[in-house]
């Protein structure tokens, strides 16, 4: 069994991933926009980035 928990919810998730993809034209790239976007919902930027190559 996985250690890991679902700590966000999918709603959180969703919310993210759509921040990202709205907002990584105001960034340089997407991974600067990720890891802005991470620090303000309190996951890892690498989380957050899986999430992104789900969507």
């Amino acid at each position: 069994m996985s250690k890991t928990t679902n700590k966000f919810s999918p709603e959180v998730r969703e919310r993210a991933v759509r921040m990202v993809l709205d907002n990584e034209g105001q960034h340089g790239s997407r991974w600067q926009a990720i890891t802005s976007i991470a620090a303000k919902i309190g996951c890892s930027a690498n989380t957050l980035n899986d999430w992104v190559k789900k969507g």
